[in-house]
């Protein structure tokens, strides 16, 4: 079971979210001195005493068992994500001892040549946001990753150092905590994992809008939505995404975004793309070479 303040912090940030008119408990007469449920309104929630929420809160109850920890997620209205989560903080270095991949993450080539076959904005992250692989529409749309240096090839670290950021994302406060939700869900309790810590530990110490982000102990998994973009060249776009997750690949997924048929982002987002396309084949035009 995980030790220290982490599976504190983790239950405590779920019971903050929460309040008994949500649960559908009696309402507070009296002023609270805590956000959210009580540990006691939990424990009454999961069908445990009040003492046993309390140690395990605390981490200091010993082996969990599945119904303990299905009717703490019932009481906590955990998603999928935090439920895996929560399991992970309890049996550490068992729940996730299978997507420990290599300190270092490559995408394959293969996978890098199908990305750059296609016209629309393709990303390859790995298990941390690592930017794998990014095609030349995705260049346009979001930034050169490819022309930064390797260490800051990071689409959480690119969030909230570099200023662009703020510019391509419309909505950057909603989609910069949706991105430190990602990196949390990528977290592995009870595991070194250098690459984490040291996005984590940067991030930590530059950015105070991420720290207080990472503290919030929200988790999540990138998979499909919409987002609002801007190009300078283009104007605004409202582009759909959807995330592919790769088997066998440690982690890895890429993103591609399209926009709905017969809109003015589509138009927006093919002139975009052949813009770029042309912009890139330019120097091999000129050299005689094919792209």
């Amino acid at each position: 079971m995980a030790t220290g303040n982490e599976l504190r912090d983790f239950l405590t940030s779920r019971r903050a979210a929460l309040s008994p008119e949500d649960m559908g408990l009696p309402s507070p007469t009296t002023a609270r001195r805590v956000k959210g449920l009580r540990r006691e309104e939990v424990a009454i929630l999961a069908g445990v005493s009040v003492d046993y929420y309390v140690k395990l809160e605390q981490g200091r109850v010993g082996n969990v068992s599945e119904q303990v920890i299905d009717a703490v997620g019932r009481a906590l209205r955990l998603d999928e994500v935090e439920g895996r989560y929560l399991r992970s903080l309890l049996h550490p270095g068992i729940e996730h001892a299978a997507r420990r991949g290599p300190a270092v993450v490559k995408a394959r080539p293969a996978l890098l040549s199908m990305i750059h076959a296609i016209d629309v904005p393709a990303v390859v992250h790995g298990p941390h946001l690592e930017v794998l692989g990014i095609n030349h529409a995705g260049k346009a749309l979001l930034d050169d990753f490819a022309a930064m240096p390797v260490a800051e090839r990071n689409t959480a670290r690119w969030m909230f150092l570099n200023p662009r950021a703020r510019v391509v994302y419309r909505d950057w406060a909603e989609i910069a905590a949706d991105i430190v939700a990602v990196l949390r869900a990528g977290a592995v309790p009870g595991t070194d994992n250098e690459t984490l810590s040291r996005i984590v530990g940067e991030l930590s110490t530059r950015s105070e809008e991420f720290a207080s982000m990472w503290a919030d102990y929200r988790l999540s998994e990138h998979q499909h939505g919409v987002k609002r973009f801007f190009h300078e060249a283009v104007g605004d776009m409202r582009l759909n995404y959807q995330t592919l997750h790769l088997p066998d690949s440690h982690g890895q997924t890429i993103v591609i975004y399209t926009a709905d048929t017969g809109s003015p982002s589509e138009e927006k987002l093919r002139l975009l793309s052949s813009w770029t396309a042309e912009a890139r084949s330019e120097p091999a035009r000129r050299t005689g070479r094919t792209a």
